[in-house]
């Protein structure tokens, strides 16, 4: 059981989601604060409270002693590293195609929906749920899963809000939604034309 004193992580944890929720209201901010203005209000919601403070709620999860609820394993680990290096990588693909879009995001926005976008609305996100899920195998620990089972549900949170923002800044996003997965990819098994061969 965890006292008080090892949950202090969900502090800077819930926070720091709570500030992410709030830069997913761009549309909002820059209607009432001006463009300018309301795009730095997302940069700093987002980058600066959102992003950093999280993160050290995860760091302070990891650091809490508590016994790990499962045994030591290579797979599990070797799993753990894998999920996490696929996360960052996808991740970082993602940005590419965003450039400047993920940091401070404009009601002049243009749809983006090539690369990783093609596949998922939301590729960041998913690569996140790879991250925690990697995390959680990683630290098997009670901090670490609360924090993770937790990051999973904001990342709900987070990404309903973004699309509700989305639609608002860029009309074509509603179109995207019905085409395009939240967070998983489509996989179909088309046949392949037969090459001609009798």
């Amino acid at each position: 059981m965890m006292n008080a004193s090892r949950l202090t992580f969900l502090l800077p944890l819930l926070v720091g989601f709570f500030f992410n929720c709030m830069s997913a209201f761009t549309a909002i901010f820059c209607e009432r604060l001006g463009q300018a203005r309301g795009r730095a209000l997302t940069f700093v919601l987002r980058n600066l409270l959102g992003i950093p403070v999280w993160t050290i709620g995860f760091a302070l999860a990891a650091r809490t002693s508590m016994p790990p609820v499962l045994g030591p394993s290579t797979a599990r680990d070797a799993a753990a590293w894998t999920l996490i290096a696929c996360g960052s990588a996808i991740i970082l693909f993602a940005l590419v195609s965003l450039r400047g879009k993920a940091a401070a995001p404009s009601p002049g926005d243009a749809l983006v929906d090539y690369g990783l976008y093609a596949h998922v609305r939301h590729p960041i996100h998913s690569a996140m749920i790879l991250e925690f899920v990697g995390l959680a195998l990683l630290l098997p620990t009670p901090p670490v899963l609360v924090a993770s089972i937790v990051g999973l549900g904001w990342l709900v949170v987070q990404s309903r809000l973004e699309e509700t923002d989305l639609c608002r800044r860029i009309p074509a996003y509603r179109g995207y939604m019905q085409r395009v997965p939240r967070f998983v990819p489509r996989v179909s098994f088309k046949p392949r034309p037969s090459g001609g061969r009798g």
